[in-house]
């Protein structure tokens, strides 16, 4: 399938018609490039972009960020997509790459939020996008991803619109700049510097971005129906992790050595028995961690040698992951579930963690001893169970107390500290959603 690629047109509804123009086809859809010149970005660096017949049609680079929410940088993330009924109108969560910042997707627009310290940071109400299903930013810029969804949308669910906050403008249609549409629901999308990852059900698209986009790879995956997938934003290391053509396996993808345009074999391993419910990497993508629908364990894989480091227990009940994440040197690693536990666990000096009390009996049978050799949580702490949450870890305080961030979409937010020998207190609670900017004041 190719994209439908195309800066918005300033009247009228271009998501709907392209929707309706494309309902019923096969994915297979002409490419499209329209660039208006009263339309067209202010920022010129050269860049020259290409028309449908190859010709250019003039400058095309990145918007600077320069408004919004501070300075790009460039470093780690986590998600997470709800599957049960929003609560508040959160219908989804996503940190940005470096987990300094999260955004809502709601039924009332957008919010984005800093997390330390917590503050609003910008929103986009109803009247300007609708009912939003999915957000993501890039770093901390003025570049948004959306696709519509919830009970009102304004945008389809088919789409993938770019929001570029430092555009000038009263209509909210002069700030939307770019739109990927496809004939399948957006399950989830992520972005780094140079690239953007649209995620089906069935296939994943990597295009260049923003300068410039063009179509790079292509990859068939397995069902996936909750759009798995990460993406490493180191610039050193572009690596792409989604689930493999087995049940239970993941595979991996170097962005940088494959050739755009060829299909190759992305790397497999073979992580879990089950289907893959969860997946991340650590921010070098040196380290991809993963979780089956069982939920019980979650398993450590190098990157490169493909070799298991790790296999850590969250419990023995079945359980939903939500949200697995590292910490910003790879120390730690949290994880939250519909259990209404957050758990941490040690991955430098994984002696921390809590080992079972059958460990020092001695040799047992193979079965028990999987269970007896498990590495435990080295501290946990609970939010409510009913409402699905994401984690993240904050900014250390100092050498021996690390924290971490939970986010739920009940509109709460958790942040404990925790030290190496396992002690875990709460430091803030507060209700994001009942939090407005600046402006609102």
């Amino acid at each position: 399938m190719q994209l439908w690629l195309a800066l918005l047109q300033r009247p009228g509804n271009p998501v709907s018609k392209v929707a309706a123009a494309f309902s019923g086809r096969d994915e297979s859809l002409p490419v499209t490039d329209s660039l208006p010149p009263e339309v067209r970005p202010d920022v010129n660096t050269g860049a020259g972009r290409q028309g449908p017949g190859g010709q250019k049609t003039g400058p095309r680079a990145a918007p600077t960020a320069r408004v919004g929410i501070g300075n790009a940088r460039r470093s780690g993330k986590q998600s997470w997509t709800m599957t049960q009924q929003p609560l508040r109108g959160v219908t989804s969560l996503r940190f940005n790459q470096d987990q300094s910042c999260f955004c809502c997707a709601m039924e009332t627009g957008v919010r984005i939020y800093n997390v330390e310290p917590l503050m609003e940071k910008g929103h986009l109400d109803h009247e300007q996008v609708g009912s939003m299903g999915l957000v993501e930013m890039l770093h901390r810029s003025n570049l948004l991803a959306l696709v519509g969804g919830g009970s009102s949308p304004k945008f389809s669910e088919i789409s993938v619109l770019i929001w570029d906050d430092a555009r000038e403008g009263k209509d909210s249609k002069d700030k939307l700049v770019l739109e990927f549409t496809f004939t399948k629901p957006v399950l989830a999308v992520r972005m780094r510097h140079d690239k953007i990852v649209i995620v089906l059900r069935n296939r994943i698209y990597v295009y260049s971005f923003p300068d410039n986009p063009r179509k790079l790879f292509e990859f068939d995956t397995r069902d996936n129906p909750k759009g798995l997938c990460d993406l490493c934003p180191s610039l050193e290391k572009q690596l792409l992790v989604f689930p493999g053509h087995k049940c239970g396996s993941l595979q991996l993808v170097d962005l940088a050595s494959t050739k755009p345009g060829t299909s190759s074999a992305p790397f497999t391993i073979n992580a879990h028995q089950s289907d893959v419910a969860c997946v991340s990497l650590n921010q070098p993508g040196t380290v991809v961690a993963s979780a089956s629908q069982k939920g019980t364990l979650i398993r450590l894989f190098d990157t490169q040698s493909k070799e298991k480091l790790v296999e850590l227990r969250r419990g023995t009940d079945p359980a939903t992951l939500y949200c697995i994440n590292f910490s910003h040197d790879s120390s730690f690693l949290c994880a939250s579930s519909d259990k209404g536990t957050v758990h941490i666990f040690a991955l430098k000096d994984t002696r921390l963690n809590r080992r079972s009390a059958l460990a020092r009996v001695g040799k047992v049978g193979p079965m028990i001893g999987q269970y007896v050799d498990s590495q435990w949580s080295l501290a946990s702490f609970t939010v409510p169970a009913e409402s699905a949450c994401i984690c993240a870890f904050g900014r250390n305080t100092s050498k021996n107390v690390n924290s971490v961030i939970a986010i739920c979409v009940d509109g709460t937010f958790h942040k404990y500290v925790f030290t190496p020998d396992g002690n875990c207190n709460r430091e803030a609670f507060d209700v994001y959603l009942d939090i407005c900017d600046d402006d609102d004041f």
